[in-house]
């Protein structure tokens, strides 16, 4: 690099005038008048120094391994990424990264990145939701199927899932049973505690070393669970009105672990809005309940549900599908601050 004011510019400009001259000749040249000389010195000084710095750039860092001799733990959704940290606390040597890192409402329709692949690929452990919720990334996890994978929901009751109709029918599902299951399992906390329960044993099995480390954090996760959970259902015990219309399909475990009923659950895709027919059904389902409010997803489209606002004048208020991050520590702390501002918002629209 201390040898670049004698190398001949020739090679990077053929056309140059004084090719025949190295970049330390042309600036003394002395045929050149020292007027006109200083500015040509000081710009091919720039020039070699942008050079430097660019051929620096590109060279390649020196690494002390660190990384790479980490456990890489990949967390396809947030509610799993957010177990997957309060799991694996304290475990040395590991870390836990969340694929989708980006505000979504739901998996259904969202389309892998190149990042997203990146992070497949460096994984040593793949920790899935499960239930179908990332059938959309199947064929992306198939190609690499040597890695191991982690499926929170293995075993867990699920309920049926939403069909055309869009209407929640309330109905369980044989455990392990995933054909048009409804996969949001995590909304429901007693489920969660389950799904903290697969993963520790997953974890256990693929490190056995630190197995009484991810069976105590996970049983000190499903406590704080369980103890939240029964002051968020006594607290909406008071509620004037337990049945919901939502504006996406997602909700049904949150109803069922807290005796709510789903009248109708639309999905609405960004960019469509609902028939008159459809608008004029659901008014009538409001009037017929005298529901307080609707419901969407805060990362949901909204429009018909604005259109059914302005129709009979209906409040709408948002539940959050805890899909994204909002800022907090990763954690159960975070996955409890969360449900317990959807408690507070029914809380708010059925006082």
């Amino acid at each position: 690099m201390f040898f670049f004011p004698f190398l001949k510019l020739s090679c990077f400009f053929p056309a140059f005038p004084f090719t025949n001259l190295t970049a330390w000749g042309i600036m003394n040249y002395h045929p050149i008048s020292y007027e006109r000389r200083e500015p040509m010195r000081r710009t091919c000084l720039l020039f070699l120094g942008g050079l430097f710095l660019l051929l620096s750039a590109c060279a390649p860092n020196p690494s002390d391994g660190t990384e790479d001799s980490r456990t890489q733990i990949v967390a396809t959704t947030y509610p799993v990424y957010l177990f997957a940290c309060e799991v694996t606390r304290g475990v040395p040597d590991c870390t836990v990264t969340l694929m989708i890192d980006q505000p979504i409402g739901c998996l259904h329709d969202y389309t892998l990145t190149v990042k997203d692949m990146k992070a497949l690929e460096r994984a040593d452990i793949i920790v899935c939701n499960g239930a179908g919720l990332e059938e959309s990334m199947e064929s992306a996890l198939e190609t690499v199927g040597d890695t191991p994978q982690i499926d929170c929901a293995q075993g867990i009751p699920l309920l049926e899932g939403e069909d055309a109709g869009h209407h929640h029918e309330g109905g369980i599902l044989p455990a392990g049973h995933e054909h048009e299951a409804d996969a949001h399992i995590w909304m429901d906390p007693l489920r969660a505690c389950s799904m903290l329960e697969n993963l520790a044993g997953g974890l256990s099995q693929l490190d056995p070393d630190h197995a009484a480390l991810y069976a105590t954090n996970a049983r000190l996760a499903r406590e704080q669970l369980t103890q939240a959970y029964d002051l968020m259902k006594t607290s909406l015990e008071s509620l004037s009105c337990r049945e919901l219309i939502t504006f996406h399909d997602g909700f049904s475990y949150f109803a069922d672990a807290f005796d709510l009923t789903i009248l109708r659950a639309m999905e609405e895709e960004a960019g469509s809005e609902a028939s008159a027919r459809e608008v004029a059904d659901i008014v009538a389902e409001i009037r017929l309940h005298q529901l307080p409010a609707i419901f969407t997803e805060v990362n949901g489209a909204d429009a018909t549900a604005q259109m059914i606002h302005r129709e009979c004048g209906v409040p709408i208020f948002s539940l959050d599908l805890m899909m994204s991050d909002h800022g907090q520590d990763p954690g159960i702390a975070a996955y409890l601050a969360m449900l317990q501002t959807n408690v507070n918002t029914l809380r708010e629209a059925y006082a």
